[in-house]
């Protein structure tokens, strides 16, 4: 069971929606798509998030033990296990997203809560090399369709740092709206840290948010 505001909500034994490949879309880094993590993305995902680490470690929840080991290639193989078992259990779509057919980040839908509430928090990060060239937003569209369609959710939530400009504006491209300030809400770089809460629910996203991008001309369909 789940509980919010001390009332319990059953957690479903299969995810509406999972597995799933999802797009893809063209945006100006190339072509973005969707699909489950894998165990073989070991070797790629721990390149990316060693080098990486000045880019992503400031904006990550604190972790139990120094950066190299917790994204070493080793670290991996239990990580994608919980998370596949979370997904089999109902509770979060983990996914990866690939940018020409490779490895670029990753996007989760986590902490599935169903029965009256349907709602979860999006969570994503992308490799240095494609930071502002519509990735982040076409996943973050993409995963948002997926989550109010085939998986059935009602609302999303994100949580973002007043400082991380970069996915500030992710959000308010793919159509997230700010509701407020959380303060000292997670313990980010070895402090506790304010966060916006951005959010969208069903309701607001009309024909959809990859539709919407579309429309603008930020991304076109693959």
């Amino acid at each position: 069971m789940n509980s919010v505001s001390g009332v319990s909500y059953p957690v479903e034994s299969r995810h509406p929606g999972w597995p799933a490949r999802l797009g893809p879309l063209r945006v100006p880094a190339g072509e973005v798509a969707i699909r489950p993590v894998r165990l073989r993305d070991a070797g790629e995902w721990s390149r990316i998030r060693l080098r990486d680490r000045a880019h992503l470690e400031m904006w990550e929840p604190t972790g139990i033990g120094p950066w190299p080991e917790r994204n070493a290639f080793w670290s991996w193989p239990s990580q994608w296990a919980a998370l596949r078992s979370l997904a089999r259990r109902g509770q979060c779509l983990p996914f990866t997203i690939t940018l020409d057919g490779r490895l670029a980040g990753q996007i989760t839908v986590g902490n599935v809560i169903r029965a009256s509430l349907r709602s979860a928090w999006i969570g994503y990060w992308v490799s240095s090399e494609v930071v502002r060239g519509g990735v982040a937003t076409a996943a973050v569209a993409l995963v948002t369709d997926h989550a109010f369609g085939p998986a059935g959710l009602h609302r999303l939530e994100a949580t973002v740092r007043p400082e991380n400009a970069a996915s500030l504006r992710v959000l308010t491209k793919a159509g997230y709206r700010r509701e407020g300030l959380f303060e000292r809400y997670l313990d980010v770089a070895g402090a506790w840290r304010d966060h916006y809460c951005y959010a969208i629910t069903r309701e607001e996203t009309g024909p959809g948010l990859v539709s919407r991008l579309a429309a603008a001309g930020r991304a076109d369909y693959a």
